[in-house]
Formats: C-alpha cells, structure tokens, sequence
C-alpha cells in the first residue's frame, strides 16, 4: 500500500530531488551543505524502506517497482547538477557516464527478466557500489565551497569525492557485468523462449 512507511520512505527519496536540485543550484556554501545533508537524508531512506519492510512484512510489488527507481532518480539528479554546475573535473565526468550507462542496463535487464519471471537479486557488491556511490555524491555536493562545516582547510572534500566516485565506478562496472551475465543466462534459457 502507498502509505506503508516503507512506500513513504522510498516516496520521500522522489520527493528529496527538486529540494536538492534547488539547494545545489544556490551555489553558496549553505547551499552546498544543504544539498549534501538533503541527499544524505534521502540516501539513508534507502537503507530504512527496504529494512522497514522486510521487518513489517510489508513488501510489495508497489515498492520493489519504487525503489530502484527512487534510486535511479535521486543518483541521476545529482550527478546531472554535478556536471551542469561544473563540479566534476574532466576524467570524473567518465565514472559519472559508466554510472549512469549501468544503472539503465540493470533497469531494463530487470524489466525484461521481470517479463519472463525472474527475480535479479541484489549482491553484497552492489551494497557497497551503493555506498561508495553515495558518499562520493554527497561529498561532491558539499565540495569545497569554504563552509567552515565542510572544508576544514586540510581536507580537501572534492577530491575525496572524486577518488570514492572512481571506486564506486569500479564496483559498478563489476556488479553491471554480475548482472549482464545473469540476464543473458536467463534470455538463453529455454524457458525464457
């Protein structure tokens, strides 16, 4: 149901974007903290829906269509304000491409196999390509704008995001060939005919 607390969570992730695009678009340095606390806020909502309703018993068709999707969007909104407000250098903006590229190859190797009845379970690896991915977009997002909170002069936030950027790159060129291999096993199957 849409008003499980699990469907709100995931829900309030979708809702999160426009607020963030906003707050990144300020170009301040409140605004740069504000967006990353934002992300931060609604990358944790990840973590709790899918906990929430597996302790509930309220899983649903409802939320495992939501939450990638709420996923996908939130990820893309921010890597896309990352770029368009320049924040990426150059040789970053090819792990925010490979990120990209992967998560609409999962999505429509997820609805294909949804087709033929197959579920696509997700790995430990893709746990922490998640969690890579996410500190690398919220560090991006806080940058080193000169807040006080988020540069502390010696610690240079940008490049951390960028080197955990690269790693989650990695880790997702890793789970999206997990997960092209397991799709192509499923479409030459003689059941998926």
């Amino acid at each position: 149901m849409l008003t499980d607390l699990p469907n709100v969570l995931t829900l309030s992730r979708i809702a999160a974007i426009p607020l963030l695009v906003v707050l990144a678009a300020l170009r301040t340095p409140a605004g740069d903290m504000a967006s990353c606390v934002v992300f931060g806020l609604a990358g944790i909502t990840d973590y709790f829906d899918g906990k929430l309703a597996r302790s509930r018993q309220q899983q649903s068709d409802l939320g495992r269509m939501l939450d990638p999707i709420a996923d996908k969007l939130l990820v893309a909104a921010a890597l896309m304000m990352l770029v368009g407000l320049d924040r990426l250098s150059a040789p970053t903006l090819y792990p925010a491409i490979v990120i990209v590229l992967r998560e609409i190859l999962v999505s429509g190797l997820r609805e294909y196999l949804a087709g033929v009845r197959v579920r696509l379970p997700v790995t430990n690896l893709a746990k922490w390509k998640t969690g890579f991915q996410m500190g690398a977009l919220g560090s991006l997002l806080a940058g080193d704008s000169g807040s006080p909170v988020v540069h502390l002069g010696w610690l240079p936030v940008s490049f951390i995001g960028e080197a955990m950027l690269w790693v989650a790159a990695a880790l997702t060129l890793a789970t999206g060939w997990d997960y092209l291999t397991a799709g192509l096993h499923h479409a030459k199957s003689p059941s998926a005919d």
